[in-house]
């Protein structure tokens, strides 16, 4: 067990290693001159150099990259051109929206598709099983983009159950931010729910023609003993999987939802980043974004050793 664990502590580390070596190339090799492209073409030669310095980008190459990773060890991820603020101050202050979308937008996926997934493997061929097919099919072919300005049609103007946009201000409760969220965690929840069934439907589908089922049945066990205890707990470690990815497609699905929607989180963060070629706040987004994906990775290799202890050889 602890072997295993240190081998893949040590996978995250040289995975986040070359994740950092990544984004420093990646601003290092944008055409033209970075801090000529950040400040635009009005900016004179002296604001350049001043930028340029600011940034080190006239130190030696090496130099950089040694001061790059210096400063994400000490936590420092730059400093923003156009908020004034350090990038990891940005993000720290607009992580909530963003947290509790993931949050919530994981928990409506999980909780349509897992009993639909399980439900539909156990009818396999009949027609709730057809349309469950189908319905998945149509799901995953929808950009959550889409649903989210449909769900705002019907129920932000149309019915005004829910605010259309926006995250409340600085004195809104925390249960009316939390109805702002309703509707874009609804929106990316259902989208993802498709992909989650269908994975939950295929590993279950695998198991119930198992031999320890069929003898599980044979000794008299009840139908939903032998469906959650020995068909479910032996297709998880495929669910899991799955559950694990759409939880990292959900943070890079929040910044075209938190746009649609006005949240000031993230994703929201990175499009105005983009537009304003704020290449710090980029940078130190893209490292925190695959910091969490790394995680994520890790802790659904910790679930498997739970789940299967044959993983843990």
């Amino acid at each position: 067990m602890s072997q295993a664990l240190l081998h893949r502590l040590g996978g995250m580390v040289i995975v986040l290693a070359l994740v950092v070596t990544v984004v420093f190339i990646i601003v290092r090799v944008t055409p033209g001159d970075p801090a000529a492209v950040m400040l635009g073409s009005d900016a004179t030669p002296e604001d350049i150099a001043q930028l340029r310095a600011k940034m080190g980008l006239d130190a030696p190459l090496i130099a950089q990259y040694a001061q790059f990773v210096l400063g994400i060890l000490k936590g420092d991820l730059g400093q923003s051109i156009f908020l004034g603020q350090p990038v990891a101050q940005a993000l720290a202050e607009r992580a909530e929206p963003t947290f509790f979308l993931t949050l919530f937008s994981i928990l409506i996926a999980v909780v349509i598709a897992l009993p639909v997934g399980i439900f539909s493997a156990v009818k396999r061929g009949t027609p709730f099983d057809q349309v469950v097919v189908t319905l998945t099919m149509v799901a995953a072919s929808i950009p959550s983009f889409w649903l989210g300005l449909m769900l705002i049609q019907v129920f932000a103007v149309g019915q005004g159950w829910f605010p259309a946009s926006g995250y409340g201000g600085p004195d809104t409760s925390f249960v009316e931010r939390l109805n702002h969220l309703v509707l874009p965690a609804a929106a990316l929840g259902i989208v993802n729910s498709a992909l989650i069934t269908r994975f939950t439907r295929a590993a279950m589908l695998d198991v119930l023609g198992e031999d320890y089922v069929r003898t599980a049945r044979a000794k008299g066990a009840g139908e939903g003993r032998v469906i959650l205890k020995h068909a479910l707990k032996n297709a998880l470690i495929p669910i899991i999987t799955v559950i694990g990815l759409s939880i990292a497609m959900l943070v890079a699905g929040a910044v075209v939802t938190e746009t649609v929607f006005g949240l000031p989180g993230i994703g929201n963060l990175v499009v105005s980043a983009v537009l304003r070629r704020d290449y710090p706040v980029i940078q130190g987004t893209l490292l925190v974004v695959a910091a969490i994906y790394v995680l994520i990775n890790f802790v659904v290799d910790m679930l498997y050793m739970i789940v299967d202890p044959r993983v843990r050889q």
